[in-house]
Protein backbone atom coordinates (compact mmCIF):
# COMPACT_ATOMS: atom_id res chain seq x y z
CA UNK A 1 0.00 0.00 0.00
CA UNK A 2 1.77 3.20 -0.77
CA UNK A 3 2.21 5.54 1.78
CA UNK A 4 1.36 9.33 2.49
CA UNK A 5 3.10 11.78 3.98
CA UNK A 6 1.55 15.13 4.69
CA UNK A 7 3.51 17.71 6.20
CA UNK A 8 1.77 20.25 8.91
CA UNK A 9 3.00 23.51 9.40
CA UNK A 10 1.58 26.72 11.84
CA UNK A 11 -1.68 27.52 9.95
CA UNK A 12 -2.49 24.47 7.87
CA UNK A 13 -6.10 24.03 8.00
CA UNK A 14 -6.96 21.56 5.36
CA UNK A 15 -4.56 18.50 6.89
CA UNK A 16 -7.77 16.47 8.03
CA UNK A 17 -10.05 16.81 4.73
CA UNK A 18 -6.21 15.63 2.67
CA UNK A 19 -5.93 13.25 4.47
CA UNK A 20 -9.31 11.94 4.30
CA UNK A 21 -9.12 12.17 0.68
CA UNK A 22 -5.83 10.38 0.74
CA UNK A 23 -7.18 7.35 2.98
CA UNK A 24 -10.41 7.19 0.45
CA UNK A 25 -8.37 6.74 -2.61
CA UNK A 26 -5.74 3.70 -0.60
CA UNK A 27 -3.39 5.36 0.96
CA UNK A 28 -2.08 5.02 4.49
CA UNK A 29 -1.43 8.28 5.93
CA UNK A 30 0.64 10.06 8.76
CA UNK A 31 0.52 13.96 9.69
CA UNK A 32 3.40 15.27 10.66
CA UNK A 33 4.40 18.68 11.97
CA UNK A 34 7.16 20.14 10.32
CA UNK A 35 9.03 20.33 13.64
CA UNK A 36 8.91 17.14 14.47
CA UNK A 37 9.35 15.63 10.80
CA UNK A 38 12.96 14.08 9.88
CA UNK A 39 14.23 13.20 6.88
CA UNK A 40 13.20 9.67 8.09
CA UNK A 41 9.06 10.31 7.60
CA UNK A 42 10.20 11.33 4.31
CA UNK A 43 12.21 7.98 3.62
CA UNK A 44 9.09 5.79 4.70
CA UNK A 45 6.68 7.77 1.98
CA UNK A 46 6.17 7.20 -1.70
CA UNK A 47 3.97 10.56 -1.73
CA UNK A 48 4.65 14.23 0.46
CA UNK A 49 1.70 16.49 0.36
CA UNK A 50 1.44 19.73 1.41
CA UNK A 51 -1.96 21.05 2.71
CA UNK A 52 -4.01 24.24 2.45
CA UNK A 53 -3.91 26.82 4.74
CA UNK A 54 -2.11 29.99 5.71
CA UNK A 55 1.25 28.55 6.92
CA UNK A 56 2.96 30.52 9.27
CA UNK A 57 0.21 33.32 8.39
CA UNK A 58 1.44 33.85 5.15
CA UNK A 59 3.73 36.69 6.91
CA UNK A 60 6.47 37.98 4.30
CA UNK A 61 5.09 36.19 1.10
CA UNK A 62 2.71 32.52 1.11
CA UNK A 63 4.91 29.78 1.70
CA UNK A 64 8.09 31.75 2.35
CA UNK A 65 8.58 31.01 6.17
CA UNK A 66 7.74 27.38 5.43
CA UNK A 67 10.20 26.83 3.07
CA UNK A 68 12.61 27.67 5.45
CA UNK A 69 11.49 25.54 8.23
CA UNK A 70 11.02 22.58 5.41
CA UNK A 71 14.75 23.25 4.50
CA UNK A 72 15.92 23.50 8.20
CA UNK A 73 14.03 20.25 9.71
CA UNK A 74 14.30 17.72 5.99
CA UNK A 75 17.58 19.38 4.42
CA UNK A 76 17.85 18.00 1.19
CA UNK A 77 15.59 15.01 2.21
CA UNK A 78 12.64 15.91 -0.44
CA UNK A 79 14.82 16.44 -3.21
CA UNK A 80 16.22 13.11 -2.65
CA UNK A 81 12.77 11.94 -2.45
CA UNK A 82 11.98 12.93 -5.78
CA UNK A 83 15.02 12.10 -7.42
CA UNK A 84 14.54 8.02 -6.13
CA UNK A 85 11.19 8.42 -8.12
CA UNK A 86 8.93 9.86 -5.28
CA UNK A 87 5.82 12.23 -5.55
CA UNK A 88 5.07 15.36 -4.12
CA UNK A 89 1.73 17.37 -4.09
CA UNK A 90 1.13 20.61 -3.31
CA UNK A 91 -2.77 22.12 -2.43
CA UNK A 92 -2.90 25.65 -2.48
CA UNK A 93 -1.05 27.10 0.22
CA UNK A 94 0.99 23.79 -0.42
CA UNK A 95 1.66 24.78 -4.20
CA UNK A 96 3.09 27.84 -2.79
CA UNK A 97 5.55 26.15 -0.68
CA UNK A 98 6.33 23.97 -3.53
CA UNK A 99 7.06 26.86 -5.83
CA UNK A 100 9.57 28.25 -2.96
CA UNK A 101 11.40 24.88 -2.60
CA UNK A 102 12.07 25.15 -6.09
CA UNK A 103 11.19 21.45 -6.82
CA UNK A 104 8.04 22.75 -9.30
CA UNK A 105 9.09 24.96 -12.18
CA UNK A 106 10.00 28.61 -11.60
CA UNK A 107 7.00 30.60 -11.00
CA UNK A 108 5.57 32.65 -7.93
CA UNK A 109 1.96 33.14 -6.57
CA UNK A 110 0.90 36.73 -5.55
CA UNK A 111 -2.06 38.92 -4.70
CA UNK A 112 -5.23 37.99 -7.04
CA UNK A 113 -5.73 40.67 -9.63
CA UNK A 114 -8.85 41.57 -7.13
CA UNK A 115 -6.22 42.24 -4.45
CA UNK A 116 -8.39 40.41 -1.59
CA UNK A 117 -9.48 37.11 -0.82
CA UNK A 118 -11.40 34.90 -3.16
CA UNK A 119 -13.65 31.57 -2.27
CA UNK A 120 -15.56 30.72 -5.03
CA UNK A 121 -15.81 27.61 -7.51
CA UNK A 122 -13.70 27.16 -10.56
CA UNK A 123 -14.16 25.62 -14.01
CA UNK A 124 -10.67 23.74 -15.02
CA UNK A 125 -9.29 22.45 -17.73
CA UNK A 126 -7.11 19.55 -18.44
CA UNK A 127 -4.14 20.59 -20.39
CA UNK A 128 -1.11 17.88 -19.54
CA UNK A 129 -1.91 14.38 -21.21
CA UNK A 130 0.99 12.79 -18.65
CA UNK A 131 0.25 13.91 -15.74
CA UNK A 132 -1.17 10.71 -12.89
CA UNK A 133 -2.43 13.08 -10.89
CA UNK A 134 -5.45 14.17 -13.37
CA UNK A 135 -5.31 10.66 -15.21
CA UNK A 136 -8.36 9.74 -14.30
CA UNK A 137 -10.69 13.23 -14.75
CA UNK A 138 -12.56 14.38 -17.23
CA UNK A 139 -11.48 17.15 -19.70
CA UNK A 140 -13.58 19.90 -17.97
CA UNK A 141 -14.28 19.82 -14.37
CA UNK A 142 -14.69 21.89 -11.33
CA UNK A 143 -13.34 22.27 -7.74
CA UNK A 144 -13.49 24.77 -5.23
CA UNK A 145 -11.18 27.36 -4.51
CA UNK A 146 -10.10 29.68 -1.73
CA UNK A 147 -7.29 32.26 -1.99
CA UNK A 148 -6.27 35.55 -2.17
CA UNK A 149 -2.50 34.96 -3.38
CA UNK A 150 -3.22 33.02 -5.88
CA UNK A 151 -2.07 34.55 -9.10
CA UNK A 152 0.34 32.68 -10.76
CA UNK A 153 3.18 34.77 -12.46
CA UNK A 154 6.75 33.88 -14.55
CA UNK A 155 9.80 35.19 -15.64
CA UNK A 156 9.40 36.95 -18.91
CA UNK A 157 8.16 33.83 -21.70
CA UNK A 158 8.17 31.01 -19.03
CA UNK A 159 4.87 30.96 -19.06
CA UNK A 160 5.09 30.16 -22.75
CA UNK A 161 7.78 27.88 -22.77
CA UNK A 162 6.10 25.80 -19.46
CA UNK A 163 2.73 25.63 -21.86
CA UNK A 164 4.65 24.23 -24.85
CA UNK A 165 7.32 22.03 -22.70
CA UNK A 166 3.88 20.01 -20.96
CA UNK A 167 4.29 21.48 -17.44
CA UNK A 168 0.87 23.37 -17.57
CA UNK A 169 -1.37 20.72 -15.42
CA UNK A 170 -4.09 22.87 -15.34
CA UNK A 171 -5.90 26.15 -16.75
CA UNK A 172 -8.68 28.46 -15.43
CA UNK A 173 -11.85 28.05 -18.18
CA UNK A 174 -12.16 31.63 -16.05
CA UNK A 175 -9.83 33.35 -14.89
CA UNK A 176 -10.62 35.24 -12.08
CA UNK A 177 -7.28 35.91 -10.25
CA UNK A 178 -5.56 36.88 -13.26
CA UNK A 179 -2.77 34.04 -13.41
CA UNK A 180 -0.45 34.14 -16.74
CA UNK A 181 -1.89 32.14 -19.62
CA UNK A 182 -4.70 31.07 -16.98
CA UNK A 183 -2.46 28.38 -15.17
CA UNK A 184 -4.39 27.05 -12.14
CA UNK A 185 -1.74 23.83 -11.98
CA UNK A 186 2.24 23.37 -12.79
CA UNK A 187 3.59 19.99 -12.86
CA UNK A 188 7.48 19.07 -13.08
CA UNK A 189 8.67 17.66 -16.43
CA UNK A 190 8.05 14.25 -14.88
CA UNK A 191 4.61 15.03 -13.76
CA UNK A 192 5.69 13.30 -10.28
CA UNK A 193 5.40 16.69 -8.44
CA UNK A 194 2.06 19.29 -9.12
CA UNK A 195 1.15 22.31 -7.37
CA UNK A 196 -2.48 23.80 -7.82
CA UNK A 197 -4.48 26.32 -6.04
CA UNK A 198 -8.20 24.92 -5.92
CA UNK A 199 -9.05 22.25 -3.70
CA UNK A 200 -9.55 18.63 -4.56
CA UNK A 201 -10.09 17.50 -1.27
CA UNK A 202 -13.31 20.25 -0.51
CA UNK A 203 -14.67 18.20 -3.04
CA UNK A 204 -14.69 14.28 -2.24
CA UNK A 205 -17.74 13.16 -2.35
CA UNK A 206 -20.90 14.15 -4.92
CA UNK A 207 -22.83 16.05 -1.76
CA UNK A 208 -19.74 18.26 -1.07
CA UNK A 209 -20.75 19.95 -4.48
CA UNK A 210 -22.89 23.49 -4.31
CA UNK A 211 -25.83 21.90 -6.71
CA UNK A 212 -27.62 19.44 -4.86
CA UNK A 213 -28.82 18.00 -8.53
CA UNK A 214 -25.42 17.79 -9.39
CA UNK A 215 -25.10 14.56 -11.88
CA UNK A 216 -21.44 13.74 -11.95
CA UNK A 217 -20.22 10.70 -10.84
CA UNK A 218 -22.77 9.28 -8.25
CA UNK A 219 -19.79 8.49 -6.04
CA UNK A 220 -17.32 10.43 -5.96
CA UNK A 221 -16.58 14.21 -7.03
CA UNK A 222 -13.65 15.08 -9.28
CA UNK A 223 -11.60 16.11 -6.52
CA UNK A 224 -11.41 12.18 -5.16
CA UNK A 225 -9.37 11.38 -8.49
CA UNK A 226 -6.69 13.34 -8.00
CA UNK A 227 -5.76 11.01 -5.12
CA UNK A 228 -7.17 8.03 -7.00
CA UNK A 229 -4.75 8.94 -9.62
CA UNK A 230 -1.70 9.51 -7.83
CA UNK A 231 -2.47 5.76 -5.69
CA UNK A 232 -2.97 3.51 -9.25
CA UNK A 233 0.47 5.86 -10.21
CA UNK A 234 2.64 4.64 -7.26
CA UNK A 235 0.08 1.43 -7.03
Amino acid sequence: MPHALLLKYPGTNCDVETERALSAAGFSTQVQPIATATPMHVERAQLVVFSGGFSYGDYVMSGRLAQLETERFLGDALQKHFDKGGFLFGICNGFQILTKLGILPRASLIWNKSERFECMWDRLVKVSSSCPYTQLLPDEFELPSAHAEGRLVCDSGDAEKYLANGCVALQYADNHNGSELRIAGLQDPTGRAMGLMPHPERFLLPRHHYDPDWAGDPDWGWGYYFFKGAFEALK
